[in-house]
């Protein structure tokens, strides 16, 4: 018996929304039949194994469930909008990247946005929408759901938005990728870090000069870059600082270096250009102590006049804190409000470097028991641990 892919499904599920969107409309009804096609697939898989198509397996298996929906709910469709199937105004535009723009449709609010693009397109659960957007998980639900009605109502088509409403929509597609990518690369889900950068190549290729698609593209390979060298074989995380840089992309982070060095100059400098910029400066140093901190501060406090941020305050405190000394990152963090576990764990690295072992062993504990995370949590009672043995 063979194990469902679980991460081809998830890979999948957007394609094989957006394909039914695109052909019948029906956005919440076609996302029903795709979850009852990934319930088919996981029924009969572990026996016959994935098909030689999955994609085109799932598209048939959710159409015809959707027809099926669509029947015997003929009464309460007739009465409620269902989306107008429109052909794609570019044959080159990925399903994906359309069911991206759709989701981000300006009937909705931004953070209706946010959620219903990270679920839709990321391929992300409630539970885990959720925890990105630092909501609780009812709450997510339910504006997930009024997000999907009122695409309905919206009288919404699939396709591309016209050149007049990419500006109105670019920002929050922006930050969705931004989102889907982190979320990824945070919970060690390469394919779901991939899917964004292609996604993102996608945009970059409709808007080569938009100097903030360029730099969010950037920072995607300069971040994805260190995945081989960023955990163990069995998951345990290893800190930048200790990671073999022999084993980061160098292709990627050429690639990256080209396209950011390309985009500073080119129009106004927004905070993704700025993180890339910073992703840059840690890509370059061929070692850990070769890193140009006071360079980094300096990026930081450029975002901050752009981002002021919580996270951003955070990082900055660090970077502050590399580059002049742990009491000067500890006396900004103060000031910086305790919006998650990442908090605590940076002030449990500074207190380390600060010599206070005691209070960075209660910090590092305090932060693994504020992260779902299990790598997280596993690295950061070592931290802990390794404090109390010395």
């Amino acid at each position: 018996m063979t194990a469902v892919p679980e991460d081809l499904l998830r890979e999948l599920v957007p394609q094989v929304l957006g394909a039914l969107v695109r052909r019948y409309g029906h956005f919440d009804t076609a996302e029903d039949a795709v979850q009852e096609a990934l319930l088919a697939a996981a029924r009969q898989w572990p026996a016959t194994g994935p098909p030689e198509n999955p994609r085109a397996w799932l598209i048939t298996v959710a159409a015809r469930r959707l027809t099926d929906l669509l029947r015997a709910d003929e009464a309460r469709r007739r009465r409620e909008w269902a989306l107008t199937v429109a052909p794609a105004e570019s044959t080159d535009a990925d399903d994906s990247l359309v069911l991206l723009f759709l989701c981000c449709h300006p009937a909705l609010s931004v953070p209706a946005q946010l959620s219903l693009t990270l679920k839709a397109v990321g391929g992300l659960s409630t539970a885990e929408v959720a925890r990105a957007l630092l909501v609780p998980e009812t709450t997510m639900a339910r504006r997930i759901t009024r997000a999907k009605t009122a695409i309905r109502d919206s009288g919404a088509t699939f396709r591309l938005p016209s050149r007049a409403d990419w500006d109105n929509r670019l920002a929050v597609v922006l930050r969705v990728l931004y989102l889907i990518f982190n979320e990824g690369y945070a919970s060690q889900r390469t394919e779901t870090a991939a899917e964004a950068i292609r996604l993102t190549r996608l945009l970059h290729r409709l808007l080569p000069a938009d100097s903030e698609v360029t730099g969010l593209l950037a920072l995607m390979l300069l971040t994805h870059a260190r995945r081989d060298a960023r955990a163990t074989a069995d998951g345990a995380i290893i800190p930048m600082d200790a990671q073999d840089r022999t084993r980061w992309d160098a292709a990627a982070i050429a690639e990256g270096i080209a396209l950011i060095t390309a985009a500073l100059p080119s129009g106004p400098t927004g905070p993704y250009q700025l993180q890339a910029a910073i992703a840059a400066v840690h890509d370059e140093a061929t070692a850990a102590a070769d890193t140009d901190w006071p360079q980094i501060e300096a990026l930081y406090g450029l975002l901050l006049r752009v981002d002021p941020s919580p996270v951003v305050r955070l990082n900055h405190a660090v970077a502050v804190a590399m580059a002049r000394g742990p009491h000067a990152g500890l006396a900004l963090l103060d000031d910086v409000p305790q919006i998650s576990h990442r908090w605590h764990a940076a002030r449990a690295h500074l207190l380390e470097l600060a010599g206070d072992r005691p209070a960075a062993h209660a910090a590092y504990l305090t932060a693994a028991a504020g992260t779902a995370s299990s790598p997280e949590q596993r690295y950061l009672r070592e931290r802990a641990a390794r404090l109390s043995d010395e």
